[in-house]
């Protein structure tokens, strides 16, 4: 009797989550390298557009072609090329004690500790949402935050490449309906964008100073988008104290008591993620707690 792989995996809920687990390490390296690899790419395409604007001659150095793909992933120090067991998530790390099998030099713990966290929330996702289309959205959402999480740490910068793909993403979940129906979704994508681009406004009108980047709008769209207008206020709401908590935390033990920029990015993307799992929950506590 044949048997479709959805019911193959309900009946083993085991080995499903041990395949998203194995998967998840696989998608976490890939991360590593979306992350390291896309703000240099974006940095040399505005390089050579500013170039061929400037009208510099046609000798001029050029950068070295990057994609996410090409050249294949090298050591930083030696720039040998490693070898497919030297790229073993997680595993050659720890087999090879943090240092590139031919130089010695040093690995970053980056690496490991963002395929470590893929892997721990996916398996967390799948384990919520079991075997289902909702398991397989959240996963991409999930994956996508990562990596503006950590780029926005490194350059403050959510590329429209990833912020887009997630809102349209989200608007594409809305047509099955998968975490909300179309109308929510779409009301929540204008209301994500348009909450943000009035507070810079109304910021920049008021201090002359640019207080969020247009990356912040896009995000919030996203998450408005995929998890609905309702959600908005808890996740900026959730995302400013943390935003709030960790500025003082950084000035405090850095020392720094002037302005100083402050990505806040990763404090809406985990705030995202909580609401796609506990969001109408935490809503529900929320409202009880105003009431009385």
């Amino acid at each position: 009797m044949n048997m479709s792989l959805p019911q193959f995996y309900l009946d083993h809920f085991g080995l499903y989550l041990f395949s998203i687990a194995l998967l998840s390490l696989f998608i976490g390296s890939f991360l590593n390298v979306v992350i390291y690899r896309l703000p240099r790419m974006m940095q040399n395409a505005w390089n050579e557009e500013c170039r061929l604007y400037l009208g510099l001659k046609s000798d001029t150095p050029k950068l070295e072609p990057l994609s996410l793909a090409l050249p294949f992933s090298h050591c930083p120090h030696c720039k040998k090329t490693l070898k497919p067991w030297h790229n073993i998530p997680l595993f050659s790390y720890l087999y090879l004690k943090g240092k590139c099998a031919y130089c010695q030099g040093s690995i970053s713990i980056r690496y490991p500790l963002v395929e470590f966290l893929t892997l721990l929330l996916s398996v967390y996702v799948a384990w919520h949402f079991g075997v289902s289309g909702q398991a397989l959205a959240a996963l991409a959402f999930t994956w996508i935050l990562i990596a503006l999480t950590f780029i926005d740490f490194d350059f403050y910068l959510l590329p429209d490449q990833l912020t887009l793909l997630l809102l349209w993403l989200g608007l594409f979940c809305s047509l099955f309906p998968l975490f909300v129906d179309s109308q929510t979704a779409i009301i929540g994508a204008l209301a994500g964008y348009l909450i943000f681009a009035f507070i810079e406004w109304a910021f920049k009108m008021i201090t002359g100073k640019i207080g969020m980047g247009q990356g912040d709008f896009k995000l919030l769209a996203a998450l408005g988008a995929f998890l609905g207008w309702r959600q908005l206020p808890i996740i900026i709401l959730t995302a400013s104290f943390v935003g709030v908590i960790f500025g003082l935390s950084s000035m405090l033990i850095k020392h720094q008591y002037k302005s100083v920029p402050l990505p806040f990015g990763p404090y809406l993307a985990a705030s995202g993620w909580l609401s796609l799992l506990w969001g109408n929950e935490i809503l529900a506590t929320y409202w009880q707690w105003i009431i009385r």
